[in-house]
């Protein structure tokens, strides 16, 4: 009778083993899928096109170096472009960038000024980044340099360059769409000394 005894009470043990292993077994697989399972969500941003990828470059290397405003909006004069090679993007423009204090309902220009140039573009993951600038030079060298920079686009840059009355104008629309697309409450801009310049905001 003790033997039988001895045998239920180790086979119970046995199996009630057996039956907290498997237990703690299924929990440990349990907490270890748990753990592997990512909640979060990522939002990837959207790629910079070759335009955005100009702008942001303008206000970051560029207006940078000059006395701050409330924004900063960069004006493109494109001259010619050639995207044959996704590496070496080829960008040649009159580049101006315009930092602005906002006054009630006008911008009021604080610095800014004119980079004419060749921009060097690549396409990446993320989209297109600058990766060189080559600037025409200032001074008694701004003629030579402007020519060997554009090349056989230098007439096209110069006509560009030399059109004050069109660049106002497209300076117009530029600030306008950027007033737009971050919903400013202006409605012209100012340089200092001159008129103010009614933006079309329709």
């Amino acid at each position: 009778m003790k033997n039988a005894m001895k045998f239920w009470l180790s086979a119970a043990i046995l199996i009630f083993g057996m039956t907290f292993s498997n237990c703690k077994n299924k929990t440990a697989d349990i907490q270890s899928d748990a753990d592997v399972v990512d909640t979060t969500v990522t939002v990837s941003p959207a790629a910079m096109t070759i335009e955005e990828a100009i702008n942001a470059y303008l206000v970051s290397e560029i207006a940078s170096h000059y006395s701050p405003g409330d924004v900063c909006i960069p004006c493109c004069s494109i001259i010619a472009t050639d995207e044959s090679n996704a590496d070496s993007v080829l960008i040649w423009g009159d580049f101006w960038v315009y930092n602005y204090n906002i006054s009630g309902d006008t911008l009021k220009t604080v610095s800014g000024g004119d980079h004419p140039g060749l921009m060097q573009l690549r396409k990446t993951d993320n989209g297109y980044e600058v990766v060189n600038f080559d600037v025409v030079a200032d001074g008694s060298g701004n003629v030579a340099s402007a020519k060997k920079i554009f090349g056989k686009y230098y007439e096209d840059f110069h006509a560009v360059n030399s059109n004050h009355e069109q660049r106002e104008k497209e300076r117009a629309q530029i600030t306008a769409n950027y007033v737009k697309e971050h919903n400013l409450a202006v409605k012209m801009y100012q340089d200092f000394g001159w008129p103010v310049v009614k933006l079309s905001l329709k």
